[in-house]
């Protein structure tokens, strides 16, 4: 096995900093440099923790994959429109969010997020009989320019009333363009054109709802992390 490039707090230097994001230098041997655009403050860089403390961290934010799966009814993917300023463009996107302090000190920080930020992207609320599951607890965006995360969570929803969806809930920056139900063959269709329905890209956690809804792995939700 390779040998890790070990990289210590005191070796760390802040080249950009501002209360929404960092810019790290992280010099993991004399003259080589490697950078980091991060959520994190110096002291809880994910480069500088502990083989433990790696694997037992909390993700940045959690992406929600939202079903409705009601009676008499073709089950259904919850998507929405979000802008996202890095592309300039409504993108097709999962309800998503930072873990907020408040919720890191809740038995499950994850599953708190994500039932908040639906509640806050869709108007839509869980209730009894419903599903609410992490399927992965910490994924990395591009490791190789951040070290941001997300952990992914499915609510299945088996009593939603629709006419509850409503995007007033939204926040700060969020800026929104309506839903996107996706029946499975529009799901696949997604897959395969790697375009949404306004012939524009997506995320890739928007992929990985759409893989998961059609690969009907959110049925079976006991074998996923609880």
């Amino acid at each position: 096995m390779a040998e890790k490039q070990k990289i210590n707090r005191e070796d760390v230097k802040i080249l950009f900093d501002s209360p929404y994001i960092r810019v790290a230098d992280l010099q993991y041997a004399p003259g080589r440099h490697y950078y980091d655009a991060t959520r994190r403050t110096t002291d809880d860089l994910t480069a500088t923790k502990s083989d433990e403390e790696f694997r037992t961290m909390l993700p940045d934010a959690v992406s929600c994959i939202v079903i409705v799966d009601t009676p008499e009814e073709e089950p259904k993917l919850l998507l929405s429109y979000e802008f996202r300023y890095p592309t300039g463009q409504f993108l097709l996107s999962v309800p998503a969010g930072l873990i907020d302090k408040e919720d890191r000190a809740k038995q499950d920080p994850l599953l708190t997020t994500a039932l908040r930020e639906i509640k806050e992207e869709t108007g839509l609320e869980t209730a009894a009989g419903d599903a609410v599951f992490t399927v992965n607890p910490l994924l990395f965006s591009t490791p190789g320019m951040t070290d941001e995360s997300n952990a992914l969570v499915c609510v299945v929803l088996h009593s939603a009333d629709l006419s509850a969806l409503s995007q007033e809930g939204a926040v700060g920056s969020e800026l929104f363009d309506g839903f996107a139900l996706l029946t499975k063959a529009d799901a696949l269709e997604a897959l395969r054109k790697g375009r949404d329905a306004r012939g524009n890209f997506y995320s890739i956690y928007t992929w990985a709802a759409l893989m998961l809804f059609v690969s009907d792995m959110w049925k079976e939700q006991d074998s996923f992390h609880s």
